[in-house]
């Protein structure tokens, strides 16, 4: 059964499927895989199509039930648990319905011999045929998400062909048990200190009809979006995350020691047009809310949680100055509290009524904000990709 061409220094690397009703394809997935690595688990959450075991009787293939379904993430919980019991340094995961190619587990290899505190995604190359528009989508939606969580890059967050460390990823605080799991041990993972690195994959889709897939689109996407929102709040509170991995200098000692190094840092953190447009889109976010006096330092906080460009979030703000944006909010504001526009400038509508005009440009704002905060930010992204896409001008010296 194993290739001869098998790699054989494999000693800490364990191969895991979940897998929920998909009996047509499992078997050839796990066989493929065990041709690529020595050791292979297949952990059955619950299957009712068939008896996940009697598929792989004659084999060396370790199969691990749940009497009842509990969601992809307990399943992954269920082999991490039982490869850390039985020596495993790393675990290999890929999903049991045949849309990754398991020759692709070469792609991950050299990655072994990296620090063991790496989480490798497989992205996937969503140029193949048959994928689904939701499917680019969703996973847009989740790195854009995971990238103001985690303050790091990630490519395909959604992809279920994954390296995970064992002995760290096992320490962390780890909650979502379904589909909401891989979004959750990434974030968990970066705030511990780990790096999340990816590499290319090819994808399968089955066409429209044919593919058995078991994410509920409503029910999975809500629960997904729901921990985004809590790994959001988590994010903002002051209070720092327990680090498994030690990190870089400290901000403050690096700026009392090395306050020229610190600058030169804080103007070229987070700089791609990308990472610029999202910076510019929370600070206009943030400057269209009635923070009276207090702007300035709720906007480096949260760009600073958001590992987000703090230059350019605190530039940003001055779009938003007083008198046209507030007075703006104030007028949205007062119409969806009265149905008409505010047309009276007097003293006693914006000096003794000051109270109710504040509440009004709250509401307002939540109007105002995100469209100004998205139009900031597709015009930031524009200029600043025109501007880094030109070719800089070398500086030709004299011939003598």
């Amino acid at each position: 059964m194993t290739n001869p061409e098998q790699p054989q220094s494999l000693p800490g690397l364990w191969c895991v499927i979940p897998v929920y009703n998909n009996a047509t394809t499992v078997r050839a997935v796990a066989l493929a895989c065990r041709e690529e690595v020595p050791r292979v688990v297949v952990v059955d959450d619950g299957s009712t199509d068939c008896d996940v075991t009697g598929l792989f009787q004659n084999t060396d293939i370790v199969v691990l039930h749940h009497r009842h379904n509990l969601g992809k993430g307990h399943a992954l919980l269920t082999a991490l648990t039982y490869v850390r019991a039985h020596g495993g340094a790393f675990m290999l995961t890929l999903d049991a319905d045949g849309q990754h190619d398991p020759r692709d587990i070469r792609a991950f290899l050299p990655f072994l011999s990296a620090p063991p505190d790496t989480i490798v995604l497989g992205a996937r190359r969503m140029d193949a045929p048959n994928v689904p528009a939701s499917s680019r989508f969703g996973r847009r939606f989740s790195d854009f998400w995971l990238r103001l969580e985690t303050g790091q890059a990630v490519r395909d967050s959604q992809s279920g062909f994954r390296l995970y460390p064992v002995d760290y990823v096992s320490r962390l605080g780890l909650k979502g048990g379904r589909y909401d799991f891989e979004v959750d041990v990434l974030a968990q993972a970066a705030w511990a200190g780990l790096t999340i690195r990816s590499v290319g994959v090819g994808v399968v889709y089955a066409e429209k009809g044919k593919r058995i897939s078991h994410f509920r689109p409503f029910l999975d996407n809500l629960r997904i979006t729901h921990r985004h929102v809590m790994l959001i709040g988590r994010r903002l509170l002051p209070w720092p995350h327990r680090r498994l991995v030690p990190g870089a200098d400290d901000e403050l000692r690096l700026f009392l020691r090395h306050p020229v190094t610190f600058l030169r840092r804080l103007l070229g953190e987070h700089a791609t047009p990308s990472e610029l447009a999202m910076a510019a889109g929370v600070g206009t976010f943030l400057a269209a809310l009635p923070l009276l006096s207090l702007h300035t330092v709720v906007i480096v906080y949260v760009a600073t949680r958001f590992a987000l460009n703090r230059v350019m979030a605190v530039a940003i703000q001055n779009l938003c100055m007083p008198p046209f944006v507030p007075f703006v909010c104030v007028e949205i504001g007062y119409f969806m509290r009265h149905g008409r526009w505010l047309s009276e400038m007097t003293r006693q509508t914006w000096i003794h009524e000051a109270p109710v005009r504040l509440w009004e440009w709250l509401l307002g704002s939540l109007v105002a904000a995100p469209i100004l905060a998205v139009v900031t930010g597709f015009l930031v992204f524009g200029v600043t990709a025109a501007l880094q896409s030109r070719p800089s001008k070398g500086v030709q010296g004299c011939e003598s």
